[in-house]
């Protein structure tokens, strides 16, 4: 038995929409990275971009459990002395760019290399119910329905 190798130009990419409210951050970060991957597919090879294009729709409306929101802190650092900032998970999510939390969170679970940026490019993370992906029809993701524990109840 041969195993096939699939080129760039031999892949079917669709185009999915999810709708995050009420879905738990991680696990729904888990699910969108895997499908951006493209490994739930069985064409799938691991140095070509064979996922799909996904558009995450209610950004601000993902939900986290524990205490996460006013524990988990994000840090960085600017460069410059005295330059550490921090930032709470619930201080992002209710703040300017909450889709940030989501992209951020996909963005640490793909491959840290040229491939990880490009497959991050097929990701479109929106804060509000509007988005401009209409004319590529995206299918709905009913990402509940693969597992109870995906929506905080």
């Amino acid at each position: 038995m041969q195993t096939k190798s699939f080129k760039p130009a031999e892949v079917s990419k669709k185009w999915v929409l999810i709708d995050a409210e009420g879905l738990v951050l991680g696990r729904l970060a888990s699910i969108i990275a895997l499908r951006l991957r493209g490994k739930h597919k069985p064409q799938f090879t691991p140095h070509v971009d064979t996922g799909d294009n996904i558009v995450i729709i209610n950004a601000e409306k993902v939900e986290m459990t524990g205490n996460k929101a006013d524990q988990e802190v994000f840090r960085w650092h600017t460069g410059h002395p005295g330059g550490l900032k921090e930032r709470k998970l619930g201080h992002i999510r209710g703040g300017k760019h909450p889709e940030r939390l989501i992209q951020k969170a996909v963005q640490r679970m793909l491959p840290h290399g040229p491939l990880g940026r490009k497959v991050l490019g097929n990701l479109h993370v929106y804060a509000g119910t509007a988005h401009p992906h209409e004319a590529q029809k995206p299918e709905l993701l009913d990402v509940i329905s693969l597992n109870r524990k995906n929506k905080r109840s």
